[in-house]
C-alpha cells in the first residue's frame, strides 16, 4: 500500500507543520507538495521566504517547482533551491547551457521504511512560461516540455509493480489532457490552477488529486496495488483541512 498527503499554492500561509506531523503519526506517509509555496515568483526574488522553515519542519519528501520557485535568472531559482532541505522536481524544464541544474527532473523513493516497500517513480511538471523556440529560450537558456513530453519516455520505462506520482503544477485542464495521453500514471497530484476537489477526477483510469490553495486543506490518498489491472487504484482518499480558510 502506498499513502500520500499533499498540499499546493501554499503561498507563504503558515502554521501547518504541527497538523501534518500529527496526521502523518496516526498514518505515516509520504508528503508531497505540488509547487507556488513561496512569496516570489519567476521574476520577482524575495531574499527571506518564511515558508521554507515551515516546510523544512514539515519534512516534506519532495515538491514541484511552480511558477513561485522558479525563476527566469538561473542563480536565483539556484538560490532558491539551496535554502530547502527536501528535494524540488522538475521533468518538463530543461536547460540549454549545461549548467548543473538545482533540482531533479525525477526521484525513487519507498512507500515506507519496511524493505519491501514498494518504489515509487515521483515526476514533477511546471507550467509553461513560453513556447519552445521561443526567443527567451536563447535570452534564458530554459526550455519547457509539454506536460506529455516531458512524462510519456519516463512512463514507459516504470516497471510494473511500481508506483508513478506526477506533482503537478500546470492546473486541472492539462492534468486531465495528460492523464489522458499517459495512461500509465496512477496519480496526479495537481495544483496551479486553485481548484479543490472533494473527490478525485478521474481521466480514464488516471486520478487527479487537488487539494486547492492557501493550505485550507491537504489531501491524503491511499493506492493499492491492483494485480489483475497491474496497476494502482485508489482504496481511500480524505480531504483534510488543514488551516482553515485565509
Amino acid at each position: 500500500m502506498i499513502r500520500c498527503y499533499h498540499t499546493s499554492d501554499l503561498h507563504d500561509h503558515r502554521g501547518f507543520a504541527p497538523r501534518l506531523a500529527d496526521l502523518r503519526a496516526q498514518r505515516p506517509g509520504l508528503l508531497f507538495d505540488s509547487g507556488d509555496s513561496l512569496r516570489g515568483s519567476q521574476t520577482v526574488y524575495h531574499r527571506r521566504e518564511p515558508i521554507v522553515a515551515e516546510i523544512d519542519r514539515a519534512g516534506y519528501d519532495a515538491q514541484a517547482i511552480g511558477n513561485r520557485e522558479f525563476h527566469y535568472l538561473f542563480r536565483l531559482l539556484e538560490a532558491r533551491a539551496r535554502r530547502m532541505r527536501h528535494p524540488l522536481v522538475c521533468t518538463n524544464l530543461h536547460d540549454l547551457k549545461g549548467r548543473p541544474l538545482p533540482f531533479v527532473p525525477s526521484l525513487v523513493l519507498r512507500a515506507s521504511d519496511a524493505p519491501d516497500a514498494p518504489r515509487v517513480h515521483v515526476l514533477g511538471l511546471l507550467i509553461m512560461q513560453y513556447p519552445v523556440g521561443s526567443r527567451w529560450e536563447r535570452l534564458f537558456g530554459w526550455r519547457f516540455l509539454s506536460p506529455e513530453d516531458a512524462v510519456a519516455p519516463y512512463a514507459q520505462d516504470v516497471p510494473d509493480g511500481d508506483a508513478l506520482i506526477v506533482l503537478s503544477h500546470v492546473g486541472l485542464r492539462l492534468d486531465l489532457a495528460l492523464a489522458a495521453a499517459v495512461p500509465r500514471i496512477d496519480l496526479i497530484l495537481g495544483g496551479h490552477s486553485h481548484d479543490t476537489l472533494s473527490e478525485p477526477e478521474y481521466s480514464g483510469s488516471v486520478p487527479i488529486v487537488h487539494a486547492g490553495p492557501y493550505g485550507q486543506y491537504v489531501s491524503r490518498t491511499e493506492l493499492e496495488y491492483d494485480e489483475n489491472a497491474r496497476r494502482y487504484a485508489i482504496s481511500s482518499f480524505d480531504l483534510l483541512p488543514l488551516l482553515g480558510a485565509p
